[in-house]
C-alpha cells in the first residue's frame, strides 16, 4: 500500500468518521424520565446511537476491505471519541464524561477492529 494512499485514506476515515459523530450524536434528543417508574434515560435516544453504530460500521467495512485494519481501528476510535469528549465535557458538571469517553473508546476500538479485520480478511480471501 502507498504512502499517498494510506495518508489520503486514513484522512477521508477521520472526516468521515468525525461526521457519523456530527450527524448522529452531536445534537442531543434531551433526557425523558418515564413517569411510572420515574426512570431517567437519554441524552440520546436509542435510534440516534443504533444510526451512529451502524454507520460506524458500514465505514469499518468499506475501510478495512482498503485500508490497513490498525490505520482503521486508530483512526476511528480517535476521529469519534474526541468530538464525542469534547461535546461531553462542555455540557457535563459531574465528570463522568471522562468514563463515557472511555466506554466510548474502548467500544469503538474492539467494533471497528472486528467489522474492519473481518472485512479484510475477507478481501484477502476472495482476492
Amino acid at each position: 500500500m502507498t504512502t499517498r494512499r494510506t495518508l489520503l485514506g486514513g484522512l477521508l476515515l477521520a472526516l468521515a468518521t468525525a461526521g457519523a459523530w456530527a450527524a448522529w450524536l452531536s445534537w442531543e434528543a434531551g433526557w425523558t424520565v418515564d413517569p411510572e417508574t420515574g426512570a431517567t434515560s437519554g441524552p440520546y435516544a436509542v435510534w440516534q446511537v443504533a444510526a451512529a453504530v451502524l454507520t460506524l460500521g458500514a465505514l469499518a467495512a468499506v475501510a478495512g476491505w482498503w485500508l490497513n485494519i490498525w490505520l482503521v481501528a486508530i483512526v476511528m476510535t480517535v476521529a469519534f471519541t474526541v468530538p464525542w469528549a469534547v461535546h461531553a465535557a462542555s455540557t457535563d458538571d459531574s465528570g463522568l464524561w471522562a468514563v463515557g469517553a472511555a466506554l466510548v473508546a474502548i467500544g469503538t476500538t474492539i467494533g471497528t477492529t472486528l467489522v474492519g479485520g473481518a472485512a479484510g480478511w475477507l478481501r484477502r480471501r476472495t482476492g
